[in-house]
């Protein structure tokens, strides 16, 4: 299964903070939706500086880039962006449990349907 494209640019994570915030024990996933046609989905990972050396972050965005790419292309919101804030907890909780962590922020995250596109004759 490919992994979803990545964010990368600060003013898209900004917008993204701008969405639904969904708090869990291994991370806070923020979802919002971009408005702009594209059903594609994105994701986007940070960790900052207060959980560990550069080591840790790491480990935790690699546990959360796997977590995404098994669950969000069933349970994800198309046309959306996706990003993960880590928290320490992240390293320690089993990955099953991160898992079902992410399903049932997504579920909890329940944005709109995007708008029908309009067909070009």
């Amino acid at each position: 299964m490919p992994a979803p494209d990545t964010i990368r640019l600060r003013r898209d994570f900004l917008a993204a903070n701008q969405g639904r915030r969904v708090p869990t024990a291994g991370f806070v996933l923020l979802v919002r939706q971009r408005d702009d046609g594209d059903a594609l989905m994105r994701a986007g990972f940070t960790v900052t500086k207060k959980i560990g050396n550069s080591v840790v972050r790491n480990r935790l965005k690699r546990r959360l880039r796997e977590v995404v790419r098994l669950v969000l292309p069933d349970h994800g919101h198309a046309g959306a962006d996706h990003v993960l804030i880590g928290r320490d907890t992240g390293l320690t909780r089993d990955f099953a449990v991160l898992q079902a962590d992410l399903a049932k922020a997504l579920g909890k995250a329940h944005l709109p349907p995007p708008p029908p596109r309009e067909r070009k004759s």
